[in-house]
C-alpha cells in the first residue's frame, strides 16, 4: 500500500494545531479514528505517524543515509546549525563519535555526586524561602545546575548561577508558534516572538564563546567543554568554535529543558499514589541499588514522554511491512502511541512502576529517547539523573502537592511540560539533616549507576 493513501486528519492548520496544542490526546484520539499508521498533514508536509514496533524497528533499522531530520529550519536557530540533532549522513556519524566519551562509563560515576549536592542546595534554599514553590521551578534550577557544572565544569556557585541565567533567557524566549511554523522566523522589525528569541539567542552566543575562551585560557578538563576542546575527528582536526558552540547550546538545552519537565511529571505521579510514594521512600533509604526508583522513572518517561514524537524526512523510499513511503515523505515515530500500545502495556493509562521490575522492553516497544541511530546520546545521564535527584527528595524532605488535580500536560516549546508547574510544598527536615545528606551524598556510590548510553 502507498502511505499516500494512509487516512488520517484534514485540514493542515487545524491538525498543526491539535499537534502543537495537545499531542498526547490527539495521537491517541487519531489512532483511534484512523489506525495505526495514519497520515497527518501538517503544514510543513504529510506525516506518517506510527507507534507499531514492526514499523519503528524498519525505521530504526534503515540506513543512516536514508533520512534528513525533519524541520531543520524550525529548529536551528535553537541549536545551531552544526547542532548534532540537525546534522546528517557523515557529518552526524563523526559528530556523534566525538560527543559520546562524556555520557558513557566510568565517565557519568563522576557526576552522581555532583547531582547529589545541587539537589540538596536547592532543596535547602526552597526550604529556607518558606518552602512553597513549584516542581518546574525547582527542578529546572537543580537540572540545569547540574548540566551547566557538567558541562563547563563551574565550580563557584555565582559563575554556574550567571551561566544558568543565560540558557533560561533564551529557553523562555523560543515560542512554539516559530518552531512549528517557520515562515514566522522573521524579524518584523525588532517586534514579536522570534525577534525577541535572536535578541536572547545573540547574548547567549557571545557567553558561550566567552566560556569557551577562557577554558582555553586555564586548559582543558574532564568536563564535556574540555573534551570537546581535546576532541580530534578522524583526520586529526579539531571541532571549531563555532562546532562547540552549537553542541554546547544543544546539550545544555536538551540536557536540562527535557529532565525538568520529567521531573515535574515525575513528582505529580508519584505523590498521588501512596503505595508508590511509601515503596520509594523504603528503597531510596535503605541505601544500596535503586531498581523501584529507577522503574518509577521509566514508567514516567512512558506515561509522559516529553518528546512526544521524532519526525524524519524520507531521502529513499523506505518499506514498512506492506506499507511503502515515498522519497519526500516523511515518518513519525510518535513515543505516545508506542507507549501506549495495549499488548505490551496493559492499561496503558496507569501509572504502574512495577512494569518494569523484572522486564525489559525491547527498543522498539519503550522509546522515551527515540531510536537507531539517532537516539539521545545522554539518556542514560538523564535517568541517572531522575533517580539521583528522587532519591534526595525522598531522604531530604517533606513534600506535599498543592493542587488537588494531576497537572494537565501541554507543550512549552519542543518539550511537553506540566501546565500548573506542579505547586507544591517542601516542610519537616532542618538545615542538619540536609547537612547529614550532603555528607552521605559525598560517601562513594552504591550502586546507583546503572547502564550506559546507547
Amino acid at each position: 500500500m502507498d502511505a499516500r493513501e494512509l487516512k488520517g486528519p484534514r485540514g493542515r492548520l487545524l491538525t498543526t494545531y491539535r499537534f502543537l496544542t495537545d499531542p498526547y490526546a490527539t495521537s491517541l484520539a487519531w489512532r483511534d479514528a484512523y489506525g495505526d499508521p495514519f497520515l497527518a498533514r501538517v503544514v510543513n508536509g504529510d506525516v506518517v505517524m506510527t507507534g507499531r514496533s514492526e514499523h519503528l524497528k524498519a525505521i530504526f533499522a534503515a540506513p543512516p543515509d536514508t533520512f534528513d531530520p525533519f524541520g531543520v529550519q524550525a529548529i536551528a536557530p535553537v541549536v545551531g546549525k552544526g547542532s548534532l540533532l540537525v546534522l546528517t549522513g557523515e557529518a552526524h556519524r563523526r559528530e556523534r563519535k566525538l560527543l559520546m566519551p562524556p555520557f558513557h562509563g566510568s565517565r557519568m560515576r563522576a557526576y552522581e555526586s555532583t547531582m547529589r549536592d545541587v539537589t540538596l542546595r536547592h532543596l535547602h534554599e526552597a526550604l529556607r524561602a518558606g518552602g512553597v514553590t513549584t516542581m518546574k521551578d525547582i527542578a529546572q534550577k537543580i537540572t540545569l545546575e547540574i548540566i551547566v557544572r557538567a558541562v563547563f565544569g563551574v565550580e563557584d556557585e555565582r559563575e554556574a548561577d550567571a551561566i544558568a541565567k543565560g540558557v533560561v533567557d533564551v529557553l523562555e524566549a523560543v515560542h512554539p508558534s516559530f518552531l512549528f511554523a517557520p515562515f514566522l522566523q522573521r524579524d518584523f522589525g525588532g517586534l514579536g516572538p522570534y525577534a525577541r528569541f535572536r535578541r536572547a539567542a545573540e547574548a547567549g552566543d557571545r557567553e558561550l564563546q566567552a566560556l569557551i575562551d577562557a577554558r582555553r585560557g586555564r586548559g582543558e578538563g574532564d568536563d564535556v567543554l574540555g573534551l570537546l576542546l581535546a576532541a580530534r575527528y578522524d583526520d586529526g582536526s579539531a571541532m571549531s568554535d563555532a562546532e562547540i558552540q552549537d553542541e554546547l547550546r544543544t546539550i545544555v538545552t536538551a540536557g536540562h529543558e527535557t529532565t525538568a519537565m520529567a521531573l515535574a511529571f515525575l513528582v505529580d505521579l508519584v505523590w498521588r499514589r501512596p503505595e508508590v510514594l511509601a515503596r520509594a521512600k523504603e528503597e531510596a533509604n535503605a541505601g544500596g541499588a535503586l531498581p523501584y526508583l529507577d522503574a518509577i522513572v521509566k514508567e514516567t518517561l512512558r506515561v509522559r514522554p516529553i518528546l512526544t514524537e521524532a519526525i524524519r524526512t524520507l531521502k529513499k523510499p523506505l518499506v514498512m511491512g506492506d506499507l511503502e513511503v515515498p522519497a519526500g515523505m516523511h515518518v513519525g515515530v510518535s513515543a505516545v502511541l508506542a507507549h501506549h500500545d495495549e499488548e505490551r502495556f496493559p492499561e496503558p493509562e496507569a501509572f504502574r512502576p512495577e512494569r518494569f521490575l523484572g522486564r525489559t522492553f525491547g527498543p522498539t516497544e519503550y522509546i522515551p529517547f527515540g531510536g537507531g541511530h539517532r537516539r539521545c546520546i545522554g539518556a542514560a545521564f538523564a535517568e541517572m539523573e531522575l533517580r539521583i535527584v528522587l532519591a534526595g527528595f525522598l531522604q531530604s524532605v517533606d513534600l506535599t502537592l498543592l493542587s488537588p488535580a494531576s497537572s494537565r500536560p501541554y507543550r512549552r516549546n519542543l518539550t511537553m511540560a506540566p501546565k500548573d508547574g506542579v505547586p507544591v510544598r517542601f516542610a519537616g527536615r532542618s538545615t542538619q539533616s540536609l547537612l547529614r545528606a550532603s555528607e552521605v551524598a559525598r560517601a562513594p556510590s552504591q550502586g546507583t549507576f546503572h547502564g550506559s548510553a546507547a
